[in-house]
């Protein structure tokens, strides 16, 4: 890859040269190190290069049954193309003339299936790659085809042995590939058990340093596991037969089971171990001996390393991966009580080679030069060395220029035909190494490998390497110099490096510009140009900045970024978290998310908090801002809850705070249960400040509590601690008394004497019950007293509201409460007897009244006083001689009050008006009626003015009359003024006559605008106005409007004959309606006693010729049209709600909607007495 950019370099695009440039000092770099110490030189392709093996089999090939085939690999490259040809066990052989085998042009490499056949191709091979210059080898790979491992089949004689007798039971496993296991065990696979007298060795032999009578079976086997095939072989059973020596014998003079001191069946004679660094050293002991020996180890003049292991009961040692420190003697005893046996190891550390110094891979020498070939290898024992040329012994190519000194070759004078591949061979017992040395000798001009007029670029201040790579022989001079502008590159700040690059240090705005590379030798001249920039720095702008978070909830840090506009494309933002790349190391569900600068934290964890950092990066240069995320939680529960100081009533409680998660504590809760009222139902008993860990709790008698710890920050509480250990408190009399006494008075004859009972927890104790005492108030008399279990009592055959005296006291099985306090109530309430008196009224207005009476006696109220009520209804109008249905008005006064304002009366009426007072049980009785008037208030607005018929020198004004009246219309005022650019004098005209609803405006001036204004009139004054604008026009116009004006007029008078006679159809029937309503609402008002004693004084009385409300609603209809025309024909307009006039004038009957508006003239005051 790397060689393909040097001699193929890309079609370099402004965006993508602009990304490159900050890297090429380093990427120049690291390719001068990775060139001169992987292939020591780089050749163009046109220049011929001596074979190179690039890809080679690592390590043997084992033939595993399992396994299809068997690559043996072999890639060269070289100029020109290398051929190759193999050899096995040192003989010639060609893979491509055994059919069985697949290969493929232009490659070295073979593939060999797996067949019945394949143990033919077993042995050693190695791979030649040659060209017209030379020809270099591999390394020699063995394959290996293992054969199914079996015992031999043979009938082993049972062994037998005296009581007490040492025995070896020989396994002797068959050869095969590793790993090897071993065990022993029953033909019916049960295995064979092992402890200090009975061991299997590393070689799978049976020991037993002395036998039982039960170690007799004819059934031991030694079976063998080769894991790589997959084989498991069995030896043929043994059997084992114990004699015992009986007492019979004894007799006869023989001795009875010999002890004796322990003697080594393993290891057999002093030997040396022999392994190499990093493997594993086994040590193995095995005595015979009766009493069965013991084993101990021991490192002669040291002691074991910590790293040692002693396992099968004493003896195998173990020491893994062994350095030089393990070297040395090592010593196992074996004793009992009869005597001890000694064995000593001599461990021997040994190395396969390694390289001191290996051959330079690639050598380019100049003809007539002398080259040197360095070949050291170390190991033990010391490695021997053998020097080949192209895959021959150095022997067989007679030369007077090449000498061999130890481990190195030196070619003196060098020719063209030195040029070859020297391979050396470093071995030793523990394995080979092989180097292969390409020597090129040839002369060759200047050819620079790097890129013509390549553009550079780098930030102010940084550093920028500018490469010139070059390929010579012999090695050409490289000059730098500036071309534009023109200079030199001496200095501190230039450096030429040894690949011929030049480095600029602390680049400056005047280094920019372009710069020139020579290169030449004594066969020839070469030159390029390159070209360097000085481009902005990377900003971070707004860094992200420390936040504090709610577990649970979504963060961002943002990062704003500005860099160099040509960099804007390549520009890459990434963030870290305490170090680790976020988007390539967290998956999809870890709550992140990335957005053009803004890191996004969704459902923020305890495992979110940490050290955030932005890196803004291009390819020239990068900036970090860092910000830490503190994540805020309610805190951990409190750990550790401790009872002290255990008493009847108290108890002190103790505990420790867990992590509070960024905010601190601010209070601990403590919390209790008791498991016989409420038993699972944790209440709140104190809190305390967060400084406190532990707190005195004062307790109630007779309750079996526990107790957990809350911990409050300001994020919330934590989760309850666990529960303290349970403390019983002794029982003991109530505390306290009932609170929140309530009395009343449900009925008049009865006292209802209720009261908030003891939590079950303030009972201290069984059997509690209450002693409830009452007696009247302010009399010598003795008290009365109830045992109660209950909270309420009621007191029966009690006098009508009187004051007691009530006290209530809590008692137990273990004794009374403290003495309760004293209570004072009334019994039940009657409803009051009297009426208030002297109720006077003073009209204020045509719309207040100010109602006054004398307080009803306390007597007489029979119950706490409530208030007064007030009650009035319109009687008639004085417009009219017809009365109004009867609907009454309320008015509430709570306390002792003995006056009040009534507002919202209607002008001009007749009303009667009563007051009652009362109490909790109700009202009392009605005083007697009053009646009183109103005076004349002022009109309403008027519902509708036009202004039509606009004239040169006048303009017609038609309105309709008010909804109310509020008295006698006396007429209308009139005002207008003009309204063009400025505000005009306002004129007036007094209409005296009621009845006019048009009115035609003359002597205006020509082609004017006016705004007219028109109010309602009565004796008491005038009304608010009603508003329209209208205006003159031209003497033109005026003509041609004249015609039209007259048919106007007349179309308009028809228009309100036919509209009177609609609104008059219309108002009888809603008159008619309106009557039936009245009654029927008398009859479905509330029959309370107060409703009906209101009704009974009512002046207002119905026959049964209320039940014809139509025709007693014409009759009174038709009669007061009759008396007062005018007055009627107003109502009758006012009625309709759909009125309007055209543009000609002519009344069609549209009135706005209006609001009745209580009056605020006040025509004198009028005071009534009844």
């Amino acid at each position: 890859m790397l060689q393909h950019l040097l001699l193929h370099p890309p079609v370099w695009c402004p965006h993508l040269q602009a990304g490159m440039r900050g890297l090429r000092g380093l990427y120049v770099g690291l390719l001068n190190t990775f060139f001169y110490t992987a292939f020591a030189l780089y050749f163009p392709p046109h220049v011929e290069q001596l074979p190179t093996i690039t890809s080679q089999t690592s390590g043997h090939l084992i033939a595993l049954p399992y396994d299809e085939s068997f690559l043996f690999k072999c890639e060269a490259k070289g100029n020109p193309r290398p051929t190759y040809r193999w050899t096995k066990d040192g003989m010639d052989f060609d893979p491509h003339k055994d059919p069985r085998l697949k290969t493929k042009e232009s490659s070295g490499s073979f593939v060999i299936p797996n067949g019945k056949d394949i143990v033919k191709y077993q042995g050693k091979y190695r791979c030649y790659a040659s060209n017209k210059l030379g020809t270099a080898i591999s390394e020699e790979k063995e394959f290996i085809v293992p054969m199914v491992p079996k015992f031999p089949k043979e009938k082993i004689e049972p062994v037998v042995v005296a009581e007490g007798d040492s025995v070896v039971l020989e396994c002797i496993p068959p050869k095969g590939i590793p790993p090897l296991q071993l065990y022993w065990m029953t033909k019916d696979l049960r295995h064979i058990e092992q402890n200090e007298r009975v061991s299997m060795a590393l070689n799978g032999n049976l020991y037993f340093s002395n036998t039982l009578v039960t170690d007799s079976h004819d059934d031991y086997c030694c079976f063998a596991s080769f894991a790589r095939i997959r084989t498991i072989v069995q030896k043929p059973s043994m059997a084992l037969r114990v004699r015992t020596i009986n007492s019979s014998q004894a007799g006869d003079g023989i001795i009875s089971v010999q002890e004796r001191k322990p003697r080594f069946l393993v290891p057999s004679n002093h030997m040396t171990t022999y392994l190499k660094k990093g493997e594993e050293l086994e040590l193995e002991c095995i005595a015979e001996g009766l009493p069965t020996p013991t084993i101990e180890w021991e490192k002669m003049k040291d002691s074991l390393p910590k790293r040692a292991n002693v396992m099968k009961y004493g003896k195998l040692l173990t020491i893994p991966d062994v350095t030089e420190q393990d070297e040395g003697k090592y010593m196992c005893k074996a004793k009992n009580s009869l005597g001890e046996a000694v064995h000593h190891f001599h461990v021997v550390l040994e190395e396969p080679p390694s390289w001191r110094e290996e051959p330079v891979k690639i050598q380019l020498a100049e003809i007539g030069s002398d080259i040197h070939i360095k070949c050291s290898a170390t190991g033990k024992p010391q490695p021997t060395i053998t020097w080949k040329r192209n895959g021959r012994l150095l022997d067989d190519f007679p030369s007077t220029n090449l000498k061999v000194l130890d481990d190195s070759i030196i070619i003196h004078r060098a020719e063209l035909r030195d040029t070859a591949v020297y391979q050396c061979e470093a071995s030793n017992k523990h394995g080979t190494l092989l180097a292969n040395a390409n020597v090129l000798v040839m002369n060759h001009p200047p050819l620079i490998l790097t890129q013509n007029y390549l553009e550079y670029a780098t930030m102010l201040g940084k550093s920028v390497i500018m490469d010139c790579k070059v390929f010579s022989s012999p090695t050409a001079a490289l000059h730098w110099r500036r071309e534009d502008p023109e200079g030199s590159v001496d200095g501190e700040r230039f450096s030429l490096l040894k690949n011929g690059s030049l480095q600029i240090h602390r680049v400056e705005m005047e280094d920019m510009g372009q710069y020139k590379c020579l290169a030449n030798n004594s066969e020839g001249t070469a030159s390029i140009t390159t070209e360097l920039f000085i481009k902005d720095s990377t900003r971070i702008v707004e860094p992200p900045q420390d936040i504090k978070v709610r577990r649970g909830s979504m963060t961002e840090l943002e990062c704003l970024v500005e860099c160099d506009p040509t960099l804007r494309r390549e520009l890459e933002i990434l963030w870290l978290k305490d170090g680790i790349d976020i988007l390539s190391n967290y998956t999809e569900d870890s709550g992140y998310n990335i957005d053009v600068g803004i890191l996004h934290i969704f459902n923020v964890s305890h495992s979110d908090e940490g050290n955030y950092t932005c890196i803004a990066r291009t390819s020239l240069d990068q900036n970090t801002a860092s910000a830490y995320v503190t994540v805020l939680d309610v805190p951990d529960p409190p750990i550790q809850l401790v009872l002290s100081d255990l008493k009847d009533r108290s108890v002190m409680l103790h505990w420790l705070a867990s992590n509070d998660h960024n905010s601190p504590i601010t209070e601990f809760i403590i919390q209790y249960e008791e498991n016989y009222w409420e038993p699972g139902k944790w209440k709140e008993l104190l809190r305390v400040a967060s400084s406190q860990y532990s707190a005195p709790l004062m307790l109630h008698g007779h309750i079996n509590y526990q107790f957990r710890v809350i911990a409050v920050n300001a994020m919330g509480r934590s989760r309850p601690s666990m529960s303290s250990e349970r403390y019983k408190t002794p029982p003991c009399a109530p505390d306290r008394n009932p609170e929140n006494i309530k009395i009343e008075g449900l009925l008049p004859h009865q006292m209802d004497i209720s009261w908030e009972p003891l939590l079950p927890v303030e009972h201290n104790g069984p059997g509690l019950e209450y002693k409830l005492s009452y007696r009247l108030l302010g009399v010598e008399d003795s008290w009365k007293e109830q045992m109660v279990k209950r909270h309420s009592f009621v007191v029966s055959d009690t006098p009508t509201f009187v004051p007691y005296e009530i006290k209530i006291q809590a008692h137990n099985e273990h004794g009374w409460a403290p003495e309760p306090r004293l209570v004072t109530g009334y019994s039940g309430e009657d409803l009051p007897l009297a009426a208030p008196e002297n109720v006077s009224v003073e009209v204020l207005n045509s719309t207040l009244l100010r109602v006054s009476w004398s307080p009803v006696p306390k007597a007489a109220l029979r119950g706490h006083l409530g208030g007064y009520m007030v009650h009035w209804w319109q009687t008639q109008s004085l417009l009219t001689t017809k009365r109004i249905p009867s609907e009454r008005q309320t008015l509430s006064i709570h306390g002792n009050r003995s006056h009040t304002m009534v507002p919202g009366l209607k002008p001009f009426s007749q009303y009667s008006l009563t007051v009652n007072v009362f109490n909790r049980k109700g009202d009392g009785p009605s005083s007697s009626h009053i009646s009183f008037t109103t005076p004349q208030g002022v009109p309403e607005q008027p519902p509708i003015l036009r202004a039509t018929n606009f004239q040169k020198n006048s303009i017609t004004l038609v309105w309709a009359p008010p909804h109310e009246a509020n008295g006698f219309l006396t007429g209308y005022l009139l005002q207008y003024q003009t309204i063009n650019e400025t505000l005009g004098k306002l004129n007036s005209v007094n209409i005296s006559t009621p009845e006019t609803t048009q009115w035609v405006l003359l002597d205006l001036g020509e082609d004017n605008w006016y705004k007219f204004y028109l109010s309602a009139c009565t004796e008491v004054g005038c009304g608010s106005a009603v508003s329209e604008e209208g205006g003159t026009v031209s003497e033109a116009l005026s003509s041609k409007q004249a015609l039209p004006s007259q048919e106007w007029f007349v179309g308009m008078m028809c228009a309100m004959a036919i509209l009177t006679l609609i609104v008059l159809i219309g108002c009888f029937v809603l008159r008619n309606i309106g009557g039936k309503y009245a009654v029927k609402e008398k009859e479905e008002s509330p029959s309370d006693p107060e409703s009906r004693a209101m009704s009974e004084e009512t002046p207002c009385e119905y026959s049964d010729s209320d039940e014809k409300p139509l025709k007693i609603s014409q009759q009174l209809f038709v009669g007061d049209f009759k008396e007062d025309d005018s007055s009627e024909d107003s109502s009758v307009i006012s009625e309709d709600k759909d009125c309007e006039f055209n543009e000609d004038g002519s009344f069609i009957g549209e009135y706005s909607d209006y609001t009745r508006r209580v009056s605020k003239e006040v025509n004198g005051h009028r005071s009534v007495t009844a």
